[in-house]
């Protein structure tokens, strides 16, 4: 009852936004694989930041079941903190990767290695930083 009226459930729900879809970031896009992992860090090269150290390596095209673009994953270890402040650290670089990945249009994997100071700055940080990382990779991947 909405004012004294009935209301249906479908009148509740909510329209969904339509740039939600556009701006995803699926799991094709996602490095998880403990055999990538390692292979980005033995054989990739790194990128250092103030704030994170970002690891990088260009993937062959051989499998017709990866995707052209960009793969990324994220490696956020016990000395960062506890679970919820590493999950926390986890979402807050997602998202900041999903509005960044653009830049990125090779096949190329990256592993990004946060460090602890990334719980406690402020997202647009986050953000600008993780853009340059990503920006700097593709200038090197375009100049191979």
């Amino acid at each position: 009852m909405q004012n004294g009226e009935l209301v249906s459930a479908d009148a509740l729900e909510q329209p969904q936004p339509a740039a939600k879809a556009s701006a995803s970031f699926p799991r094709v896009a996602r490095l998880l694989k403990h055999s990538d992992f390692e292979r980005v860090y033995k054989q990739g090269r790194r990128h250092f930041s103030s704030h994170m150290t970002v690891f990088y390596l260009r993937r062959t095209v051989d499998a017709a079941s990866l995707p052209n673009g960009a793969r990324v994953g994220f490696t956020v270890g016990r000395v960062l903190g506890g679970a919820v402040e590493r999950n926390r650290i986890k979402r807050r670089l997602r998202e900041a990767v999903r509005l960044r990945q653009t830049v990125l249009q090779s096949p190329i994997d990256v592993v990004i290695n946060p460090k602890k100071s990334v719980l406690a700055l402020e997202f647009s940080v986050v953000l600008d930083e993780v853009g340059r990382a990503l920006e700097v990779i593709a200038k090197k991947m375009v100049a191979k």
